[in-house]
């Protein structure tokens, strides 16, 4: 094929492109159109002659990676795969419709897709974390590509992305801005400012290309220096036009997400050609190598810890990994440069290969753990609990995704000290219990650590293996070992520490609060008060067979004390137990009473003794309000 040829494939290919998408959105009645043509040059080109995948074996480790960041290119996305051959003209058309996948913007329902996009700002950093597993992990030559709207540069984890993939060399990322000059609602910060751009991108270290869009002779040649390109990473600042090809949508504003009318649709064809129906054989990789192997496993070996030892969760955590990493190759660990208050360090200093720093940057940590399990990897990514909310977005993106990440939060509760509160985790719980599909776990022991750490993987096989989500919380201060190493600790489950038959109340902890709890029991014991004891490790799913048995038990007292907000926390997860049920429980001729403890007031510095009687979810506060409940039921009866 002479050069002339192949240049007229990629403007035919590019206006099918751009028709399609038209297409799709009109009949969907909703989407970006205008969005999808602006970088329809530079997809054509891709496809054609670039990018090497193999649609028949998605999961093939040597495919080429591309990442929609502009997730509202959706049609251009799904206008790609009907030009691949592998959806048909009819599912195009069934865009936006209840129970397609295509989607307004992207999900994994397909193969070919690896992670949701949507959300602006996460592709980038996603395409990161899929390039340290390439480069680092899989060692395979594949290449990452990301397509960015020139918005979405103005989010603080671009620049993330920008810094970490600069850091760790990822000659194998090469990014793609469609720099077409209008935003949602007007222009960009930059405009057509693509100088701009490429000073920045030099600035962190990238190889920057500045090129016409729609240059398909620049396009080729920017593509072809970029995977030449073996000591950093390289992005092509592609200047274009919103809606090129159509006069009454080039580079005019007022378009972004509308979609056509029947009558312009077909005037917008018509200027753009007419209908085409190519269809190209998409190169696949030349290399059909496997990942390289990163070890052999072993069997596991949990620590143990003997009772009554003081030890802090957080320290179990990294004991555990440690374990996880010689027992399982595929583990891979993150941290935001707080490894050596969650323990990760002991991690990091065995598998230095399988560690990856990502300093103070939680937003890029989610989404470079997010990246590594696209290519089957177990991501452990952790930092303070209070810290996370700085990157919930990544979660909740990550849960679309369908990404199977663990995230584990250390310094949780005022029983931090005296950091005081802006290093304290009191959101996390509601936060994580909110994601969908996700495990909330929060053990009060060394050993409980351990087990649940082993289940945050599949280190018992599959059949323990937790999909989705999965958070830890953990523990600053050393507590006393409670379990036996012996104790198993199923996710879902609970440990009932105290029972018998004359049980007044049950009082409900986890983490910190248990052993408040056991220091109550003790008091009330000597004081002829029995009370149940029950330890809410499984946070989400919550066991709700033992939480209703015990309020049927217990006269329908039930006393949940945690070291979290009031909202959405422990709490409310124990609420959650009986809801649908009446508002009015049979417990033994009782109605169901849950009482609260938690935090209410803003927490200051303190030790974590005056701060946990400050927030009244001490062992003084639990015997005050268990002592109340049994007066009140004295005084019905």
């Amino acid at each position: 094929m002479t050069t002339q040829e192949q240049l007229n494939q990629w403007q035919e290919l590019a206006q099918q492109l751009r028709i399609d998408s038209i297409r799709a959105t009109t009949v969907a009645g909703s989407g970006h159109p205008t969005s999808s043509m602006s970088s329809a040059d530079l997809m054509a080109v891709l496809l054609s002659k670039y990018l090497h995948y193999d649609f028949d074996h998605p999961d093939n480790p040597n495919n080429d990676r591309f990442i929609l960041s502009k997730g509202h290119a959706a049609p251009l996305l799904y206008s790609m795969y009907k030009a691949a051959g592998v959806i048909s003209d009819q599912e195009l058309l069934s865009l936006r419709q209840l129970g397609s996948r295509l989607e307004g913007h992207p999900t994994p329902v397909f193969p070919w897709v690896d992670v949701a996009t949507g959300s602006l700002g996460q592709g980038l950093p996603i395409g990161v974390g899929v390039a340290l597993a390439g480069k680092y992990l899989d060692q395979l030559p594949y290449n990452i590509w990301v397509l960015l709207g020139d918005s979405e540069t103005a989010e603080g984890s671009i620049w993330e992305a920008f810094d970490h993939a600069s850091h760790y060399s990822l000659d194998n990322l090469i990014a793609i801005i469609d720099v077409n000059r209008l935003g949602q609602r007007g222009q960009t910060e930059l405009g057509w400012n693509t100088q701009a751009y490429a000073n920045r991108a030099k600035a962190f270290g990238w190889q920057a290309i500045e090129i016409d869009g729609h240059n398909l002779t620049e396009i080729d040649q920017a593509f072809s220096a970029a995977v030449a390109v073996n000591d950093r990473p390289t992005v092509i600042i592609a200047k274009t036009k919103k809606g090129k090809g159509v006069k009454t949508l080039e580079d005019i504003g007022g378009w972004h997400g509308k979609a056509l009318k029947a009558e312009q649709e077909q005037q917008a064809i018509a200027e753009l050609g007419g209908e085409r129906h190519i269809t190209i054989a998409v190169d696949k990789p030349e290399s059909q190598s496997q990942p390289a192997v990163l070890g052999v496993p072993q069997p596991l070996q949990l620590p143990t810890y003997k009772k009554d030892q003081k030890v802090a969760t957080r320290r179990a955590y990294g004991d555990a990994l440690l374990a996880l990493g010689t027992s399982q190759p595929d583990v891979i660990v993150l941290d935001a440069e707080v490894s050596n208050s969650t323990y990760a360090e002991d991690f990091a200093e065995a598998f230095p290969e399988r560690y990856f720093e990502m300093y103070i940057a939680e937003q890029q940590m989610i989404a470079a753990a997010v990246g590594l399990q696209v290519r089957k990897y177990k991501p452990f990514a952790s930092t303070f609990a209070a810290f996370l909310t700085r990157a919930y977005d990544f979660v909740r993106m990550a849960a679309v995704s369908r990404a199977n990440i663990k995230l584990v939060g250390s310094h949780a509760g005022v029983s931090i000290g005296q950091d005081g509160a802006s290093q304290m985790g009191l959101e996390d719980l509601a936060a994580f219990r909110a994601v969908w599909n996700s495990t909330v776990l929060y053990p009060s022991d060394a050993n409980q650590t351990a087990k649940l750490v082993a289940q945050m993987s599949d280190a018992y096989g599959k059949q323990s293996d937790r999909t989705g989500i999965v958070y830890l919380r953990t523990t600053r201060e050393s507590t006393p070992v409670i379990y036996s190493s012996e104790e198993i600790f199923p996710i879902g489950g609970s440990k009932t520490l105290h029972r018998s038959h004359e049980d007044q109340a049950t009082v409900i902890g986890a983490g910190i609060t248990l052993h408040e709890a056991l220091k109550a029991y003790e008091r009330l014991k000597n004081e002829g008060i029995k009370v149940r004891v029950i330890d809410a490790y499984s946070v989400k799913p919550i066991d709700v067979q033992t939480l209703r048995q015990a309020a049927k038990d217990t006269n329908g007292n039930l006393i949940v004390v945690e070291d979290h907000w009031l909202e959405g926390g422990l709490g409310d997860a124990v609420l959650d137990a009986f809801a649908g049920n009446s508002s009015t429980h049979p417990y033994k001729g009782s109605q169901l009473q849950i009482i609260k403890l938690a935090v209410r007031d803003m927490p200051t510095s303190g030790t974590p003794e005056e701060l946990l009687h400050a927030a009244k979810i001490d062992a003084d506060a639990i015997v005050e309000t268990v002592k109340l409940q049994v007066r009140q039921l004295v005084g019905v009866s």
